[in-house]
């Protein structure tokens, strides 16, 4: 890996070609807007992300998809799970047979297809063993500030994983290997739902004790999905799992979190984006864990919760509430 693309210019995108541009890789980040790439290119700053970072010399920005794929050796994909299917279809003639990294977090809506299997279905079954997906506890900001983050890396061929995680680890940044592909996809996914949750309880004034609660039953809701979809539990313990879900649901920087406090202060989903100003995975993921969950027969009620008060207008406080008293069972089920 001496050269590499990244899809996507987002804070998240471009925290890691900052990442890659530092281990001495040439990245070339890919952008839709001519205009955004165009004032990068001059500027060495992002102009809607990390403003105050002046970018690596070894970094450069582009919107021509021909350029920005001559002589990689690695593409990650890094763009909002939503559209990865469009950018992938739009890429799929001029991709070259390298390792493709996915850092999207999200479950498509109405395929209810992990991205995993939304590159399966792009491109085709010969991808799939040299797919890699990157998740765990990472802000973009402290990835650019370069404090200590450590992430898992999941590929069906742990050789290339473990190859790619020796190439882009360094002083500051760790990637564990795992093989599970379906436990890291889900638990990046679910957090994100999980984390509007938390949040709207820290927007109705409810303590530490009830987010603790809601973090640990999140994760109990999040491993039994990823079960049902032929993932690890153990998995849902680590970075993929607890570690991402800690982060996103206590974090300042959190998205999620913050959507979800907007609501919980009685913001209406409107007011709460336009408070954030930032794509939330977890808004759209909601729709698709929801509709999943169902398909599985997996009990999820608090992703339920949070579906009632984002598709169906339901009122925060009273869905938090009627979470909190709840029939009750035993805590753990083998």
């Amino acid at each position: 890996m001496q050269r590499v693309a990244v899809l996507g210019g987002g804070s998240f995108g471009t925290a890691l070609a900052e990442l890659f541009a530092r281990q001495g890789m040439d990245v070339c980040l890919w952008m839709r807007n001519a205009e955004r790439c165009a004032t990068m290119r001059q500027t060495r700053r992002n102009p809607d992300y990390f403003q105050d970072f002046e970018l690596n010399q070894r970094l450069t920005a582009t919107a021509d998809r021909d350029e920005a794929l001559a002589g990689v050796d690695a593409v990650v994909l890094s763009t909002p799970s939503q559209v990865a299917r469009q950018v992938l279809g739009d890429f799929k003639t001029k991709l070259p047979h390298v390792p493709l990294i996915l850092a999207a977090k999200g479950i498509e809506n109405d395929t209810l297809m992990t991205l995993e299997e939304v590159v399966v279905d792009v491109l085709g079954a010969s991808w799939q063993n040299r797919t890699l997906t990157l998740s765990g506890p990472s802000f973009a900001r402290e990835m650019m500030l370069s404090m200590p983050t450590a992430v898992v890396l999941a590929c069906r061929d742990l050789v290339l994983a473990d190859t790619v995680s020796a190439r882009i680890s360094g002083s500051y940044f760790r990637a564990y290997t795992t093989t599970d592909v379906v436990g890291v996809e889900l638990g990046g996914a679910l957090k994100n739902v999980m984390a509007i949750a938390a949040g709207a309880a820290t927007g109705m004034g409810l303590g530490d004790n009830t987010r603790a609660a809601m973090i640990t039953r999140g994760l109990a809701e999040i491993t039994r999905l990823a079960v049902a979809k032929g993932a690890h539990p153990m998995t849902l313990a680590g970075l993929a799992g607890f570690g991402d879900l800690v982060l996103t649901c206590t974090g300042a920087l959190s998205r999620n979190r913050a959507i979800g406090e907007a609501l919980g202060r009685g913001k209406t989903l409107d007011q709460a984006i336009a408070e954030v100003k930032q794509v939330a995975e977890g808004i759209r993921t909601t729709q698709s864990a929801h509709q999943l969950a169902a398909r599985l027969g997996v009990d999820a009620p608090i992703t339920a919760a949070v579906y009632k008060v984002i598709y169906e207008g339901a009122n925060a406080r009273k869905a938090v509430t009627e979470l909190l008293t709840r029939p009750l069972k035993r805590e753990l089920e083998y």
